[in-house]
């Protein structure tokens, strides 16, 4: 007999049950799969799920159970403790996109993988804090617009204009911290110039924010803030129509005579010096003007309906521009 032909029978029966051990190790491995490991059928996509600061293992695992995170708490805690070997997750809001296996789960709560999505929001040089909640308001409803003007009202002028991108649970306290911390950033860019400077950086900053409203030009923004400081050391009223859309939302054109005697320490017709905080919150470049103005002999500007700034060094001069130009 040909040694190839011996036990060939028996060679070929113990591979037909290793095949059939195999494929039954299989499906027992999917089972267990689809029963313990597998995300839940009615896992819902787009959640987010809180998972508190000192909760234990099996309180998160609970948790995750009962938002329909992970089908097996008994699994999940047991791999997470001798697969992983930690007994803690890390706390936090964690997104879930997309369904995802108890082991993903796992691998993404033990490194604190929270996956939020970004918001994009952009805020424009020259926006109020009433402003920027309009724009919250629109673009991150999560967030209360109440308590981010209640926390925003005492940063005015230092929530600096920029893009962000945040997140869907985002605070209003954090975004205002966000916007400060930026101000505080992109101020250290220009800090040299103040070192010399005898006004403080609060003044500079309202100055600023007048500057950002009543000229668009680097040039024309440094002219007016240089005839705004002038105007202040000696004791004149600055007399400008931006801090009006602090007061009542009006601008130039809608102003009446009973508006510009308005009591209110905003209105600069009515009092002499800077209001008493910033009336928006302005670019680097309105910074800037503020801190570096250039001199003349101007002391009154309008801008034209032609959008050109005109400048006069007497009121009667300024009387005739304005029968010009407006």
């Amino acid at each position: 007999m040909h040694p190839d032909k011996q036990g060939g029978p028996a060679k070929q029966g113990l591979r037909r049950i290793g095949s059939a051990l195999a494929f039954a190790l299989l499906m027992v491995v999917l089972i267990l799969w689809k029963i313990f490991v597998s995300a839940p059928n009615d896992f819902e996509k787009g959640k987010t799920v809180d998972v508190p600061k000192a909760a234990t293992l099996q309180e998160v695992a609970v948790l995750l159970k009962n938002e329909n995170i992970i089908r097996s708490r008994v699994f999940f805690t047991h791999y997470v403790v001798f697969f992983r070997g930690e007994k803690t997750v890390t706390a936090g809001k964690y997104y879930f996109g997309d369904s995802t296996s108890a082991l993903g789960i796992a691998s993404r709560l033990r490194r604190g993988d929270y996956r939020l999505p970004s918001i994009k929001i952009t805020i424009p040089e020259g926006t109020s804090v009433e402003e920027i909640a309009a724009l919250i308001k629109e673009k991150i409803p999560n967030i209360n617009v109440a308590d981010f003007i209640a926390f925003g009202k005492a940063e005015e002028g230092f929530l600096f204009p920029d893009t962000y991108f945040v997140t869907s649970i985002t605070t209003a306290q954090e975004l205002v911290g966000i916007l400060r911390d930026n101000f505080d950033e992109k101020i250290k860019e220009i800090s040299p110039d103040l070192e010399n400077k005898t006004v403080s950086l609060e003044d500079i900053i309202t100055m600023a924010s007048i500057v950002e409203e009543e000229a668009r030009l680097t040039e024309t923004r440094k002219i007016v803030a240089g005839i705004l400081w002038k105007r202040l050391k000696l004791g004149m009223p600055l007399q400008v129509d931006a801090s009006f859309r602090y007061i009542n939302g009006k601008t130039s054109a809608e102003l009446t005579h009973d508006d510009l005697a308005i009591d209110s320490p905003y209105n600069t017709y009515k009092y002499a010096g800077l209001p008493p905080t910033p009336i928006t919150n302005p670019g680097l470049d309105s910074i800037d003007a503020a801190i570096n103005p250039i001199e003349t002999d101007y002391f009154y500007f309008l801008t034209g309906h032609d959008g050109v700034m005109y400048y006069a060094e007497t009121f009667d001069e300024h009387k005739l521009n304005k029968e010009k130009y407006l």
